[in-house]
């Protein structure tokens, strides 16, 4: 095997070499969420199609969302790096951009009655402002995970999530 080809499959592997020439881990990959991992045990029509569909554009569900009764919430992702996307429905605004939000996974969430179920919102923090476009973008979130009852003007939220990278979705 070449050098190069050496390195390179050392680097897809997720390790360094450091000057000695011995492997080292490097920080790992956030898990990749989706909104169905958020809700344990759920049900409904109009919550499978948003299930199936991942983030979805405004209009795509046929049916109104149904507000879940007694929407579960899992613990499984606690402390975890994760990356999940979704539509901020920003609360704070430092300078230009957004400091605190509600992460969504449908543009219109919050904003129309009824807001989704806590299992289905996300309360994000950022030290470092966001500047948003719209309401209707679309972005990836990045950052330390956990559940966190919350409840907010807009809705009751389920998880936390302290943001160190928030990018446009692609």
């Amino acid at each position: 095997m070449s050098r190069r080809a050496f390195l390179r499959q050392t680097i897809l592997s997720g390790c360094v070499l450091t000057a000695a020439g011995l492997p080292l881990k490097a920080e790992e990959a956030p898990i990749e969420l989706r909104w169905s991992d958020l809700a344990p045990d759920a049900g409904g029509e109009a919550m499978e199609a948003l299930r199936r569909q991942g983030v979805i554009q405004h209009g795509q569900l046929s049916t109104p969302f149904d507000q879940e009764t007694n929407a579960q919430v899992t613990t499984e992702y606690n402390g975890k790096r994760v990356r999940i996307p979704g539509y901020l429905v920003p609360l704070e605004y430092k300078e230009q951009g957004v400091t605190s939000a509600l992460l969504v996974p449908y543009v219109g969430a919050c904003i129309h009655v009824p807001p989704p179920p806590p299992n289905q919102l996300i309360f994000v923090t950022t030290e470092k402002p966001y500047e948003s476009r719209s309401l209707f973008e679309p972005v990836h979130v990045t950052g330390m995970f956990g559940t966190a009852a919350t409840n907010t003007q807009l809705a009751e939220v389920g998880y936390a999530l302290s943001a160190d990278e928030i990018v446009p979705y692609s």
